[in-house]
Formats: C-alpha cells, structure tokens, sequence
C-alpha cells in the first residue's frame, strides 16, 4: 500500500515533464517558411548582360567663345539665305556633267560677293601700299607737318585714341583667332580619329550580335541557380532570415540545407502542430487526471478507514474521561466547578466516517490503471510529428533530383534561342557597307590633316605678323608720346619721336605687305567653313539632309542607303534614325519579326511544361501521426466508466464540518487547570490537575492524528469533487478530439502539400518568366540595339559642326576683323607718325 503512492507519484513525475515538454513547444513554435499564392517571387538580377559594344555619345559643351559662335552663324545665315539646293544636288550626284555653272553662282551668291570683296581687298591694299612707298620716298607721306596750330594737341590726342583703340580691337580679335586657330588643331586629329574607330566600333558592335545572344542565353544560370538553390542542393545554403535565433539549431541548419522538401515538411509540421499540441496537452490533462484521481481515491479510501479506526479506539477512552471529569465536578469539595460542569457532559464524539460512501467499487473499477505509459506515449506522438521535415525530405528525395534533371534539359531547349537567331544574316550587308566606307575615308580623311596642319602655320605666322604689327603700334605710340612730352620746341628734333614715327612706319609697312596674305587666308577659310555650315551643319541640325536622302531619285542606285542598311521597304532613314535614336533595336527597325517569332519561342509553357507536371503530379503521404495507442484509449474509457462521478463527495464535506470531539479538549483542559487555582482543597486541586493533564494528552496524540486526516481528506475530496461533474465529458472530448486530430492528419498534410508545391510552383514559374521577358527585352533593345547607329551621326554632327566647324568659322572671323580694321590702322598711323616729327614752321 505504501508502494503504491511512491509509484503513482514517480508516474505523475514524469507526466509533468511531458506537460512542460509541450507547453515549451506551443509557446516556441518552430519558424515555418509561409507560402502564399499571392506573395511575389524574388526578383532575379541579371549583370554583365552580354558584351555590347557601345558608342558614346557626344555633346556640346558650354564654351566662352558661345557668343562669338552664334555671331558667326547670324553672319553665314545672312550671306547664305538659300535652302539646301535639293535640284542642284541631285543633278550633280546623278549627272555631275551636267551642273551649270549658273546654277552654282545663284546658290553662292553671297560668297561669290565676298569673293569679290576680297579680291578687291587683295588687288587694292597692296597697290595702295606701292603707293604710299612712292609717297614716302618722296617724303609725301608720313613726313613731318608744315606749320604749328593750336589745335595740333586735339588732333594729336583724337588720332592716339583712334589707333589706341584699332589696336584694341585687332588685339581682341588676334587673340580670338589665336584661341579657335589652335581649338580647330585640337578638336581636329581627335575628330578625324573618331570617323574610322566609330565605324569600325559599329562594325564590331554588328559583329559582337551572335556573342551577345550568346551570352543572354547563357545568363539562364541566374534563374537555374535560384530554383536549385530552391530545391535544395550544393547552391542552397541560403540563410534563411524568418528562422528566430535561439531555436533548435539542428532543425535550422537541416532546413537551410534541404531546400524545398525540408521547407514543405517544416510547414506542414507548422501549420498542424497547434492542432497536433493541443490534442497532445489535453491527452496529457487526462492522463494526468487518471494519475492524481486514483492517487485521491487512495488516499480517500485510506484516510476514511484510518479515522474510523480511530474513532473506535478513542471512544471508550473519551466516554471514561467524561465520567471521571463529571465527578470530579460533581464534588462538594470542589469550589465554583458548576460552571464548567456542562461542558464536561458535552465531551463525547463529534464526525462519523463510518456514514460516509465508500469508494472501493471505484477502486476494484481503476484496479491496475493506467496499463499504458502515457508520459512514452505523448513523447513518441510529439517525435513523430516532428520528423516530419525529415520525413518530407526522405519521400521528396527522388522528385527533387528529377526537377534538376529537368531543369539540365530545360537549359538545353533555351540553348535553341541562339542557335536559331537570325539578326547576323540581316546585319551582315550593314557590316560591309561600314567596311567600305571606313576604307574609303583613310584617304579623305589624311587630305584634310595635312590641309588643317598648313592652314595652322599659315595662321600662326600671320597672326603672330598682326601681333608685331600691333608690337610696333604700340612701341610707336610710347616713344612720340614720351618725346613729345620731353620736347620744348615743337621745331626740334627729338629721337624717341623720330623713333616712334619710324615704328608706327614699320607696321604700316607690314600691314600693307602680309594684308593680302591675311586675305587669302581669310576667304579660303571661309569658303569651306562657311559651306560647312550652311549646306551641311544647319541641313543636318533640321534634318533636310535626311529628307534628301529619303526622297526617291536624289542619290544614285549605287548610294541607296535603304537597300544597302537592308532597310525594309517601306522605311527610309530619317524613320529609321528616329526609332534607333529613340532606344529602338534592329530587331524592330528591320522588322525581323516577320520572319522569326521571337515570342513564340519566348513562351514560358514551352520550357515549363515538365518542370510543372513533375510538381504537379507529386504525392507522399507525411502526416500518419498516432496520438493515442489502444490501451491508452482504455484505460480512459475504464477511468469514464468507474463510478468517480458517482461518488457523493457532498456526504464528506458535510462530515468534515463536524469536529472529532463536541467539546474542545484544550478549552475544557484550560478550564480545569483556571479552577485548581480556585480549589482550598489540595486533594480536589490534585485531581483536577491531574484530569487536565490526560486531557492534553489526548488531544496532542490522538485527536490532533484525527485532525491531520481530515485535513488530508479534504484535500482529496475537494480534488474529486471538482473533477467529478466533468469528468466523462473531458474524457470524452479527448478521445474525439484525438481521434479528429488522427484523422485530419494526413488530410490536411496533404492539403498543405499541394498547396506548398503549387505556390513553389509559381514561385519558380515566376523565375523563369523573368528570365524570358528579360531575354526578348535585351535580344530586341540592347544586343541587336540601333542605337549606336544613331549615335554615331549624332556624334560625327557634333564633332563636324560643333567642334571643328564653329570654331573654324571663328578664325576666319576674328582673322577678317583684323585684316580689315589694318585700314584703319593704317590710315590712323600714318597721319599720326606727322604729329611725333618736328614742324618745319613755328607759328607765331
């Protein structure tokens, strides 16, 4: 009997280990990869798309000389007001013999006025320079004044600040053809350069086409990667952030390793296991009611024995002591004891255990419970619900290395893509006509250096001549101003004014003898930069360029750009350049898609359809969980069925109401004990000393015992009392309730399986639609792109135009300023070299 208890406790023990063991696991559940259908794959990243070639883009840069550009424009719009001379191109083009001369004259008639000019200018200033030699050495001019006025220092004045400033201008204008002059040589070799290394970047950007699809095609890795990573595999070790920190490490690891299987059994295992946990913590509370309702009917039944027991040998014991107290009392002897004598009758026995239920028919019912060890059974239904992650690994083994074998075979069909790409047949008569004419610009292109490198020295020699003519101005100007102030007498000599006449000759000189070179130089310049840029720069800013070469019959057969770009039919160049300026692609420009459907074979089904069929027809069964064995559901139906709601525990409560004794054996002992106080008679004194002395001894050992029971009793029949009303209910519940969870296991397990499989399913479906939408994006706009087409003439336009043409169309400006403000530069230091010399006659 004593066993037995040890046994139930030790059984109990291990029942609340159990209990803890699932109340860890319901408020630390394991971290669960959630798939929803509706939530977005991950977004593939695809670099170093292919090795395209491109052709930067050039642009005009700000520039301080941007006034004196637009100056120049103004001025070659006005000389040339005609609109590109479509009649006359096409003649000469198609019939060059036939071009008339008139025709030509009409078209260039504003430079044919300023040839005009210039000849004028060539023929009239170096005549006038042989004149003023004669002059000179008649001592005509530049000689020496006649006679002094007043008004000599005015003139003197007026005719220093005319020179002063002519010399400033053609400073100015020195300095500004010294600047372009050497940003033409500088802009020139690097924009001549750029002709062949664009066309031949063209031909290699044409060529590099095949490479590139190539190389797109290649990039299937990005998505191939991802999904076997996915699917767990050598690239799946991907930590995966939703997995708490301080959560089982091994389950952690596993899952980042296994991929997709390990990620289905951890969701099924998440997804049930507050089903699964439930239905184990309410099995646990009924097995643990079983425990503790037999250890209480134990206790019950031996509690409510012992009392009777203890009560019948404490009967006669109490009836003695009642008789003998009662006497006592009785005594005339004894003084003031009729108080207490009432008391004392009342001492007899108070509860009765021997009326209470008996409890031994429950206890024959629960004889041998539990037969099963409950505790073993909640461990082996918690491990076998959490194997199942491992579980789904072992059944999904097989579909996984199917899946890659179908992605290796996959990779094979987009291989197909590039094998099949027809662009390199329609670039191919573009690449040659690039050839041809990269062959054909070398010579052109050496021409017009060596034209340029001579067009320099010309124009530094003769600019650095302006510069020494302005050297001699301006040391002219010095001396006769500093001699005039030294002389006294404007009839005397003086040297530094006889110096600075002879300077200011000496530029006169020069200016008469390289004014016609500076002529020359001017007009040549400007007949090709002017040409430059109003049949060619302002017809190619506005497109009229395009529109000639558009136009059927202006260019002959053998230079039908649309024939030889391979450009369909019912395009031109100036439709094509915009779509290629615009980001368009060959692939749209050229319209292949009239001869291969790049969408059809571009369609997501065609290399998917296996991949989704093996996902789809998939089937493992990984939710078969036994919660609760059959003799664990016996012994609960055997507890349901003992008899422990029948039990009137009310009967007990209203026993333990009533005391072991009517009387209190402590207050009448103390009372006792007040009256010896009272007592003149020893003898008396004695007795009643001695009565109160085996009345605590009573109730220290035996009534105290009595108490302990029933207070242990109580504590039993509260327990049952409270479990009784409910009891076949719970058990019941539970029973149902496992039986439900057992069923809907493998239902439901297999309910998340298809729901994990289909949305990894459009998980990966979403990979490869990225990388087929990613594929005709790149194959129509970046590999095949015609936009280095247009930004090749953009960029021969910037450097014709913007970088050579405007800054030669400046030289020739700022050169013509100052070879015509010589004239009066001229004209200003000859008058002035009369005014640094002695006057012949003194005014008096």
């Amino acid at each position: 009997a004593d066993g037995a208890p040890s046994s139930l406790l030790a059984t109990a023990g291990a029942m609340r280990a159990a209990g803890l063991l699932l109340a860890w696991a319901l408020l630390h559940p394991a971290a669960s990869q959630q798939c929803h259908p509706s939530s977005p794959g991950g977004v593939l990243r695809f670099t170093d798309r292919h090795a395209e070639i491109q052709v930067p883009a050039l642009h005009r840069v700000p520039s301080s000389l941007d006034p004196l550009y637009g100056l120049v424009q103004r001025c070659l719009d006005l000389i040339q007001q005609n609109p590109l001379p479509t009649e006359l191109l096409r003649t000469a083009l198609n019939d060059p013999s036939s071009v008339r001369t008139s025709q030509v004259v009409q078209y260039e008639l504003g430079y044919v006025v300023c040839a005009a000019v210039a000849l004028l200018f060539t023929v009239a200033v170096p005549v006038a320079g042989l004149c003023f030699c004669y002059c000179r050495s008649r001592r005509r001019c530049g000689g020496r004044l006649r006679a002094h006025r007043r008004s000599l220092g005015c003139r003197r004045r007026c005719l220093l600040a005319c020179l002063s400033f002519t010399s400033l201008i053609i400073l100015i204008s020195v300095t500004c053809a010294f600047v372009t002059s050497q940003r033409v040589k500088g802009q020139m070799e690097p924009g001549l350069g750029a002709v062949p290394s664009t066309l031949r970047t063209l031909r290699q950007h044409l060529a590099n086409v095949p490479q590139g699809v190539q190389m797109v095609v290649d990039k299937f890795e990005v998505p191939q990667k991802q999904i076997i990573s996915d699917l767990g595999g050598k690239h799946g070790t991907r930590q995966h952030p939703e997995l708490a920190p301080g959560m089982d490490e091994v389950l952690m690891v596993s899952r980042c390793l296994a991929g997709l299987s390990r990620s289905v059994g951890l969701s099924i295992h998440a997804q049930l296991k507050a089903i699964t946990y439930a239905a184990l913590a309410d099995l646990q509370d009924r097995a643990g009611d079983l425990q503790t309702s037999l250890h209480h009917l134990q206790i019950l039944h031996r509690t409510v024995r012992a009392l009777v027991a203890a009560r019948a040998e404490l009967e006669p014991a109490l009836r003695e002591r009642r008789r003998r107290v009662v006497a006592l009392l009785d005594d005339p002897r004894c003084t003031s004891c009729a108080s207490v004598l009432g008391r004392a009758q009342g001492l007899e026995l108070g509860a009765d255990y021997g009326k209470v239920p008996s409890v031994e028919k429950v206890l024959k019912a629960l004889v041998g419970l539990p037969r099963s060890d409950f505790a073993e059974m909640i461990r082996q239904g918690n491990g076998t619900f959490n194997s199942i992650p491992e579980l789904a690994v072992e059944r999904m083994a097989q579909v996984i290395q199917d899946l890659r074998g179908d992605l290796a075979r996959t990779a094979e069909k987009v291989q197909s893509i590039a094998d099949s790409f027809p662009l390199p047949d329609y670039t191919r008569p573009v690449s040659e006509v690039l050839g041809k004419a990269e062959e054909r610009s070398q010579p052109y292109l050496q021409e017009v250096q060596r034209f340029e490198w001579y067009r320099w020295i010309a124009g530094t020699v003769l600019c650095s001549i302006i510069l020494l003519i302005l050297l001699c101005n301006v040391t002219g100007m010095a001396l006769g101003a500093y001699g005039l102030s030294k002389r006294e007498d404007p009839s005397d000599y003086e040297c530094r004014g006889e110096a600075g006449a002879k300077f200011l000759l000496v530029g006169v000189g020069l200016a008469f003898l390289f004014s016609w070179l500076l002529i020359l130089l001017v007009f040549a310049t400007f007949l090709v930069g002017g040409n430059i840029q109003t049949l060619v720069c302002r017809n190619w800013v506005n497109q009229e360029i395009y529109k000639f070469i558009d136009t059927p019959g202006n260019l002959p057969p053998s230079m039908n750009l649309t024939r030889q770009l391979n450009l369909r039919r019912d395009s031109n160049l100036s439709s094509a350049y915009r779509e290629c300026k615009s980001g368009a692609g060959l692939w749209e420009v050229l319209q292949l898609d009239r001869s291969y459907d790049l969408d059809e074979h571009l369609k997501t089904p065609k290399y998917t359809a296996d991949f989704q069929k093996r996902l789809g027809d998939f089937t493992a069964n990984l939710g078969d969980v036994r919660l609760l064995r059959s003799e664990g559901r016996q012994d609960l139906e055997t507890f349901a069925r003992s008899g422990v709601d029948e039990v009137d525990y009310g009967r007990f409560q209203e026993e333990m109401k009533n005391p072991v004794v009517q009387t209190s054996l402590p207050g009448l002992a103390r009372n006792l004990e007040g009256l010896q106080k009272m007592q003149r008679n020893s003898t008396v004194a004695g007795q009643l000393a001695a009565e109160a002395r085996v009345l605590w001894h009573m109730q220290n050992s035996t009534v105290q015992s009595q108490e302990a029971l029933v207070v242990k009793l109580g504590e039993s029949v509260q327990f049952l009392s409270h479990l009784a009303p409910h009891l076949k209910e719970r058990v019941k519940r539970t029973l149902a309730n496992t039986a439900s969870v057992e069923a809907r296991l493998p239902v439901q397990a297999q309910q998340i399986l298809r729901q994990e499989l289909g949305c990894f399913t459009r998980k990966e479906l979403r990979y490869f639609a990225q990388y087929l939408n990613w594929v005709g994006q790149t194959l129509r706009e970046d590999v095949a792109s015609c936009q280095p087409l247009a930004t090749a003439l953009d960029n021969g336009r910037v450097i014709l135009c913007d970088r050579i043409a405007d800054p030669w169309n400046a030289f020739w400006f700022s050169l013509g300023c100052c070879t015509f403000f010589l004239i009066p530069n001229i004209i200003f230091a000859v008058r002035l070299t009369k005014h640094f010399r002695p006057i012949r006659n003194r005014l008096m």
